[in-house]
């Protein structure tokens, strides 16, 4: 079974392009249940999150602005409906896969896991599809595209939030395209609200087309909507900017007739897609050579702190000890004292150890007798007290000075070693070797 799975990945591998197989392996370097990164930096307490293995493309626009036009003549397939009434209602993931399918509502959740905080928008689970389509046009293998519901003011209610989903989505997406139709609601208050509040966080992803450009009759009229547009979006504070790029597209005649002299920028939108996918690819194979130095770098501070701690453990545990014989020896030597008084102890340790050495501990002792017999028998019970007490005290500081930290066991710390030496060995050299394959596309071999 192993093995057909192999060759089926194998096979699956042979048929990417050097950018998919790139941003697969950087994902899979993430992912690996045993030697993923993600789980590696989280023994570190360091959250990674997994690279996409496509970059979102989201786009929004007036209702008829021609977004799901633009996602059939991309993908070169009819997967999404088009028509002049409302037909995007909800929001429609277009993505490539290895079979024609139509996934809704949690099933698309389940295909994204990243989008999974939408269900916190009430009702747009309901709205949610995803088409996915085996073309290997362009670069839609590298890319999903959201299609949105199209934007119209007035009485129009929609199921869910839509502003809000939107602005949630636009947060997420590599690239916000926006559509503006020069014949219909092309300065749509709802759109132009939503626009001013992407742009506010989002202005670097943010690209503005006017579609359908072919039907905005003569040249003269052409500019004067482009002008209105303009004007409309400098009016806002969010949107005030010195000059607007907004390229005139529109879909190809499939028979190949130019109906009118209008420029089509269509290919310009194709290139900042393109553009995004090799940002995206640099990004990813960046953050990996970071990520991998974050994590090792944790791992050696972990290493070390864990030898401060066993050498701060070892201190502890000497003084503890220092201060657990000097509060037991305190109540030996105050028996001693006063046994050393009585006849009879003389006599029997003169018995034991013989006359001559008994002599000799006696006159260690004597300084202590000296002091016991200096002290009025009245006092004798105040010093015992505090011998008591500095005995308990000393017993205490004992205790408390020989608290030890936790430390890592053998088997931890070879664990951290080698996931260091793996991430600095194995995903650094595979990043160069990515990044190799990546330039290769572009650069000679003899440049690199």
């Amino acid at each position: 079974m192993s093995g057909k799975v192999r060759s089926r990945t194998a096979a699956d591998s042979a048929t990417l392009s050097v950018n998919e197989r790139i941003l697969k392996e950087c994902h899979t370097l993430y992912t690996d249940p045993e030697n993923g990164l993600i789980k590696i930096a989280e023994d570190v307490k360091l959250s990674l999150l997994a690279p996409r293995k496509k970059i979102t493309v989201l786009l929004i626009g007036n209702h008829s602005a021609g977004k799901s036009s633009f996602i059939n003549w991309y993908v070169e397939e009819h997967v999404q409906r088009t028509g002049v009434a409302i037909e995007t209602q909800g929001f429609t993931f277009v993505t490539s896969g290895t079979k024609r399918e139509s996934l809704t509502g949690n099933a698309t959740l389940h295909l994204y896991p990243h989008f999974e905080p939408l269900r916190q928008i009430e009702g747009v689970c309901d709205f949610l599809t995803t088409e996915i389509s085996t073309s290997k046009q362009k670069k839609f293998s590298l890319v999903t595209f959201v299609d949105t519901p199209g934007l119209v003011d007035g009485d129009m209610k929609y199921p869910f939030d839509v502003n809000e989903a939107i602005t949630w989505l636009g947060d997420l997406a590599d690239l916000v395209f926006v559509f503006f139709d020069p014949i219909g609601q092309a300065l749509c208050k709802r759109t132009l609200s939503i626009v001013e509040q992407l742009n506010d966080k989002h202005a670097d992803r943010m690209r503005f087309f006017l579609s359908k450009a072919d039907e905005a009759g003569p040249e003269g009229d052409r500019q004067r909507v482009l002008m209105q547009i303009v004007q409309e979006l400098c009016k806002r504070p969010g949107l005030n900017r010195t000059c607007f790029d907004m390229p005139t597209i529109y879909i190809p005649n499939p028979s190949g007739k130019v109906a009118n002299r209008c420029v089509n920028q269509i290919d310009e939108v194709c290139k900042e897609v393109e553009k995004t996918i090799k940002h995206t690819i640099q990004n990813t194979l960046n953050s990996l050579e970071k990520d991998c130095e974050n994590i090792a770098t944790l791992i050696d501070d972990k290493l070390e702190n864990d030898r401060v701690t066993v050498s701060n453990n070892f201190r502890s545990g000497a003084k503890g000890s220092l201060f657990c014989c000097m509060g037991l020896l305190l109540p030996v030597l105050l028996a001693v004292t006063y046994l050393a008084a009585l006849k009879g102890f003389q006599e029997a340790v003169i018995a034991s150890v013989g006359k001559a050495t008994a002599e000799s501990v006696f006159v260690y002792l004597n300084p202590l007798r000296n002091i016991r017999a200096a002290i009025p028998q009245e006092y004798q019970l105040h010093l015992l007290g505090m011998l008591v007490a500095l005995t308990l005290f000393l017993l205490l500081l004992a205790k408390l000075s020989a608290r030890r930290k936790p430390t890592l066991n053998r088997r931890q710390k070879r664990a951290l070693n080698e996931n260091r030496d793996y991430v600095r060995n194995y995903v650094k050299n595979k990043k160069e070797a990515l990044y190799k394959d990546y330039l290769k596309q572009s650069v000679g071999d003899h440049d690199l």
